[in-house]
Order: structure tokens, then C-alpha cells, then sequence
């Protein structure tokens, strides 16, 4: 018997299948839990990895929520065959390091993206180093994003930024609402390098960072780069794997 753990999101919906699925599956201690099953959209999905990356414990999905791109299907039967047969995704989250202009830094993990954001009607003017090289002297723009390939398909392939397979070892550089240099299009980058935003005219143009759903408002400069140390395990049902919908969705309309 597999020691489950539920977890829902605070949609009604949500609530009501934990209720349901606990009754007839039972609900264990995180401490004596095999995997944990996250019951909500994918927000809540991403919420419930932060919440419990400690235990190192697999999370399987189901949708109660809107898109559900990482969710698996909701059904009541079957739950601990389809845990059985589940595909494993592994998903290393960046880690983002940022000062604000008080000089505070404050360390947060990303599971999808980090994005910076302008703050105010001004147009956001960031300087990008890779590396420690400067590679971009100045963007003035919306923004900009680093994303995972768990997390192309979301916020980075909104702002037109390329859809990765999860097995590709790189990570997208995208810009949001660029206006000059008009032109560019953003990087793909080594799933090793090391990604720094300097933030220029920080009084004039206030821009925030925002580490998944982790937000550091008034930067100074902010450093991104994969955390290898850390490995997250999405479960998907057999045949519906992460790779298969990022692949899907690639040819989608």
C-alpha cells in the first residue's frame, strides 16, 4: 500500500476531492509519507514543491484547478496503480540571489522562472552578463525572464521566448516587450552559466524580481543560475509524461 500524502489548493473543488480521496486512500504524516498528491492548479503545484522541498518527497498532480499543463487528470480510482506506473520528470530549479537598493539580498529557488519586472509606467533598463562577461550593455524594456525547461511553456513562451524539452541542458534568456534593442530576441543559454542583471537608473526605474511566486522589489542586481545541488520529481501518468506535453505543445495551435 502506498503511504500518500494530500495536499489541495483552497478551491472548493480542491477541498472537497482531498476529503474525498483521504477517506478512501488515507492521508499519512509527511514523515511517513511516500509521495504526496497535490490536488489544485498549477500554481498550486509549484506551491506545494516550495512548501516541501525539504522531504525530497516525488509530487503526483491532479487538476482541480484552470490549465493544469503539470496537473495529470483528475480521477478518483486507481490512484495507487497510476502512482505505480507514474514517469518521473526531474526538475533543477534556479536559484535567484538578489540586492535591493537598501543593500539586503535575499536568496530564492524557481522552479518555472526568475523575472525581472519594471515597477512603474518607466521603461525598465537592465545590463546582462553571462558568466561575468557583459553581453548586453543595455535593454530597455518590460523585463526580462530566465526559465527552466520545466517552465518554458508558461510565463517565458507567453513573452515569445522558445519552448525546451526538459532533457536539453539549457536555459531561455528572454526578454519582455523589448524596446531597444528592438530586434533581440533573447539567448538560449548552457544549463551551467550564471546569469547577472544590473539594474540601471534604479531610482528613476524601479524594477522588482520575482523568483517564482517570490518577489524582491527594488533591485539593485540580481544573479541566476541553476541550483544543481537540488533535484524536484514531478510523477505523470504513463504515456503523459512532462516531455510528451512539451513536446506536444510545440505543434499546438
Amino acid at each position: 500500500m502506498t503511504r500518500i500524502a494530500f495536499t489541495a489548493s483552497e478551491r472548493p473543488e480542491a477541498q472537497e476531492a482531498r476529503a474525498r480521496l483521504a477517506a478512501r486512500y488515507g492521508d499519512a504524516p509527511l514523515a511517513q509519507a511516500q509521495v504526496i498528491v497535490a490536488l489544485g492548479g498549477d500554481g498550486f503545484m509549484l506551491e506545494t514543491f516550495h512548501d516541501h522541498m525539504p522531504t525530497g518527497l516525488p509530487v503526483y498532480g491532479m487538476n482541480r484547478g484552470s490549465v493544469g499543463f503539470l496537473m495529470n487528470d483528475y480521477n478518483e480510482d486507481g490512484l495507487e496503480d497510476r502512482i505505480a506506473a507514474a514517469e518521473r520528470a526531474v526538475i533543477r530549479p534556479l536559484r535567484m540571489t538578489a540586492t535591493d537598493i537598501h543593500g539586503k539580498t535575499q536568496v530564492a529557488l524557481a522552479i518555472n522562472e526568475v523575472s525581472l519586472l519594471r515597477q512603474t509606467r518607466q521603461t525598465a533598463k537592465l545590463r546582462i552578463s553571462i558568466d561575468g562577461k557583459q553581453r548586453l550593455e543595455e535593454l530597455s524594456c518590460d523585463g526580462a525572464l530566465v526559465s527552466t525547461p520545466a517552465g518554458s511553456t508558461a510565463y517565458n513562451l507567453s513573452a515569445h521566448g522558445p519552448i525546451i524539452p526538459l532533457d536539453a541542458r539549457v536555459l531561455a534568456l528572454t526578454p519582455i516587450s523589448a524596446f531597444r534593442p528592438r530586434r533581440w530576441r533573447g539567448a538560449l543559454l548552457a544549463h551551467t552559466a550564471r546569469v547577472t542583471f544590473e539594474i540601471l537608473e534604479p531610482g528613476k526605474r524601479p524594477v522588482s524580481a520575482v523568483a517564482d511566486n517570490f518577489e524582491v522589489r527594488d533591485v539593485l542586481n540580481v544573479d541566476v543560475a541553476e541550483d544543481r545541488d537540488m533535484a524536484l520529481n514531478m510523477l505523470f501518468d504513463e504515456g503523459r509524461s512532462l516531455e510528451e506535453r512539451v513536446l506536444a505543445e510545440q505543434f499546438s495551435d
